[in-house]
C-alpha cells in the first residue's frame, strides 16, 4: 500500500495555501520546502523514520528546508540511520554549502548519522535504500537549472512526481506505468513555467484512466469537474493507494 501524505500543497507564494511537499509511507519526503520541519511534526512523522528526500530542484520554495531538518538531527531527534539525499548534479555541494550559510560548521557538526547523497541520472533506472526510482528531465525556468521529476516505485506502488513543470511529452514518459501521478497545476488555465488545468486535461485525456492525477503547487482550488480520477491535494491530507 502507498500512503500519500500532503505537507503542503501550495505555490511559491503560498497564498491560500502551505509550500508543496508530501511524505510517503512516512518515509520518503518529496522536495523540502521552509516548512518542511514544523509540517512533518504536525503530521506525526517520527523524524528519524524518513529514509530518502527526493529535491526536484533548487527553487528556494522546494529544498530550502533542509537545513532546519540537519539541526534538528544535531540538537533534538537523535539519529542513526544514513539519510539519503537525491536531487541534481552538484546536489551535496549546494546542499551541504547551504546548510553552513544557514547555520555555521553545520555541515560538520556531529549527528550521529551520515548524509548520503546521489545525483539524479536520466539515462536510467537508480536505485537507493532498497527502492528503484527513474529521474526524468523536467522543463521548467527556461533551462535556468535542472529540473527532475521522479517515478518511485515504493512497497510495490509506483508514484511519479512532477516538481514544477511545464507541460511537454516528457510528463508521460515519466507517468507511463505509474499508479499515482502528481503534477504541477499552478494555474487556472495556463500560463509560463509551470502547468495549468488546461494541462491536466491533456495529461488525464493520455494518461492511463486507471493512473490517479493528484494536482499541487496550487494557488488555489481548481474545479476539476469532469476530470475522471482526479484530486485536489489538500494540505495535511493523506491518501492511500494499493
Amino acid at each position: 500500500m502507498l500512503e500519500l501524505t500532503f505537507l503542503g500543497s501550495g505555490n511559491a507564494f503560498a497564498s491560500s495555501r502551505y509550500w508543496s511537499s508530501f511524505l510517503a509511507n512516512g518515509r520518503y519526503l518529496f522536495d523540502a520546502p521552509p516548512t518542511a520541519l514544523p509540517h512533518l511534526k504536525r503530521a506525526g512523522c517520527p523524524l528519524a523514520d524518513l529514509r530518502v528526500v527526493f529535491i526536484s530542484h533548487f527553487h528556494a520554495d522546494h529544498f530550502l528546508g533542509l537545513p532546519f531538518l540537519f539541526l534538528e538531527y544535531v540538537y533534538l531527534t537523535p539519529r542513526r540511520d544514513d539519510l539519503h539525499i537525491v536531487g541534481p548534479p552538484g546536489v551535496e555541494r549546494f546542499t551541504e554549502e547551504l546548510a553552513d550559510r544557514c547555520y555555521p560548521d553545520l555541515s560538520r557538526a556531529e549527528a550521529g548519522y551520515r548524509r548520503r547523497y546521489t545525483e539524479a541520472d536520466p539515462t536510467g533506472p537508480q536505485t537507493i535504500d532498497e527502492i528503484s526510482f527513474r529521474a526524468v528531465p523536467m522543463q521548467h525556468a527556461g533551462g535556468k537549472l535542472d529540473c527532475f521529476g521522479y517515478r518511485v516505485t515504493i512497497d510495490g506502488v509506483t508514484v511519479a512526481y512532477t516538481g514544477d513543470a511545464e507541460y511537454s511529452e516528457r510528463i508521460f514518459d515519466l507517468a507511463e506505468g505509474a499508479n499515482v501521478l502528481v503534477v504541477d497545476c499552478t494555474y487556472d488555465e495556463a500560463g509560463p513555467e509551470h502547468m495549468g488545468l488546461d494541462d491536466v486535461r491533456q495529461v488525464r485525456k493520455r494518461v492511463d484512466p486507471a493512473t490517479t492525477v493528484i494536482l499541487t503547487h496550487l494557488d488555489g482550488d481548481p474545479d476539476v469537474t469532469g476530470l475522471d480520477n482526479v484530486i485536489v491535494a489538500q494540505d495535511f491530507a493523506t491518501y492511500q493507494f494499493r
